[in-house]
């Protein structure tokens, strides 16, 4: 049995999405049916569009999604219908070696083919000629529904709004994460945030909330700046010019520069200004996605000076921890959601939407169903 559900359909990249109809089969083992309220658009996705990062299609992109879980496949214990459930791109078996160090977020499922479903299809077809729709990272939240894996899903308070706890599911908490689980800013620390967009502001609030003494956000783009000055940067600088931005970071951090700095770009050119503005002992956490076939070249020596140069999977995130505890630290009022979104959109405008994202018009734009 399937059902009809409207969903925008990646063909090839460097096309506009095809906002159109697809079917939509039942959940099989250890697989559950959710009705998305809202995804959240992200770089990520954009990446394959512009076809910077290759993937296979034709596919349902989208992977930063709030829903209600309504119907659960045979096997599945940690969700039931009704359930309200964050996406979590990088699943965890709680099983592997990985897991059972508690990195999660390199858990081997990582390594699985997720444009489909663990028994090699997919739960998506075109209704003209019956032919796969492929799957991103088995969760498609640019659907109003999709068929996802039990580990791909987290389950989260019922009081709190979909609508922006979706961004919880990969931008908030990739910068959350890579403050406060892979960099582990302390309180009185200097911050450098290399990247004002949606992973970029997260990193800024996660730093003001550990309490680091001062917070230098970087970016190219004014008003991208101003938004980090209401996410908590204690200071702005200019990114355009790479060497009077790194004098200014020097000036104001002291020390020949930062304790830590997080690159929220992916392009060498920001990773390396990372790695050059942070102090002897220092550490930088790349955390932009950079694309297919980027390289980065730099003084090995510098690595004598206990200067750390190190990267971040979904803010090395667990996420059956920390996505609820972001939540809740929204809920309790400790941490901005609403700031984050420029417009809400619906599927029909998908395409405008990210053209904004492309153009760095917006900080986070959030699609609406229903």
């Amino acid at each position: 049995m399937s059902t009809s559900i409207s969903a925008a359909v990646l063909r090839s990249a460097g096309k506009p999405l095809d906002v159109t109809t697809l079917t939509l089969d039942e959940p099989r083992d250890g697989e559950v049916l959710v009705r998305y309220v809202a995804s959240g658009l992200c770089h990520s996705d954009l990446h394959v569009m512009d076809g910077s990062m290759a993937h296979p299609g034709p596919v349902v992109l989208g992977h930063e999604g709030a829903g209600v879980v309504e119907k659960v496949g045979p096997g599945v214990t940690t969700v039931s219908v009704g359930d309200h459930v964050l996406t979590s791109y990088q699943p965890s078996c709680g099983r592997c070696w990985y897991c059972s160090q508690g990195r999660f977020n390199l858990c081997e499922l990582r390594d699985a083919n997720r444009t489909v479903m663990a028994d090699g299809t997919t739960r998506m077809k075109d209704p003209s000629d019956g032919s796969d729709i492929l799957h991103f990272f088995q969760l498609s939240t640019h659907a109003e529904r999709a068929v996802v894996p039990e580990l791909g899903l987290v389950k989260i308070r019922k009081d709190a709004p979909l609508e922006l706890a979706c961004l919880v599911s990969c931008g908030v908490a990739t910068g959350f994460g890579a403050v406060v689980n892979k960099a582990k800013v302390h309180a009185g620390s200097t911050v450098v945030v290399i990247g004002c967009g949606g992973v970029g502001l997260n990193a800024i609030q996660a730093a003001a909330l550990v309490g680091a003494a001062k917070i230098v956000a970087v970016d190219r783009l004014p008003h991208k700046l101003e938004h980090a000055r209401e996410f908590g940067a204690t200071h702005t600088v200019d990114g355009t010019d790479e060497e009077s931005a790194l004098a200014q970071i020097r000036q104001i951090c002291g020390h020949d520069g930062a304790d830590y700095a997080i690159e929220a770009v992916g392009v060498p050119a920001t990773i390396m200004m990372a790695f050059n503005c942070i102090h002897r002992g220092g550490t930088a956490v790349i955390n932009g996605v950079t694309a297919d076939g980027a390289k980065i070249t730099f003084d090995p020596r510098l690595l004598l000076t206990e200067r750390v140069l190190t990267g971040t999977s979904f803010g090395s995130i667990r996420a059956r921890i920390d996505l609820p505890l972001i939540v809740d630290l929204y809920m309790d009022g400790k941490f901005k959601l609403d700031e984050l979104v420029s417009r809400e959109v619906e599927l029909k405008q998908i395409n405008d939407s990210y053209g904004r994202l492309a153009a760095g018009e917006a900080r986070r734009e959030v699609l609406r169903y229903g």
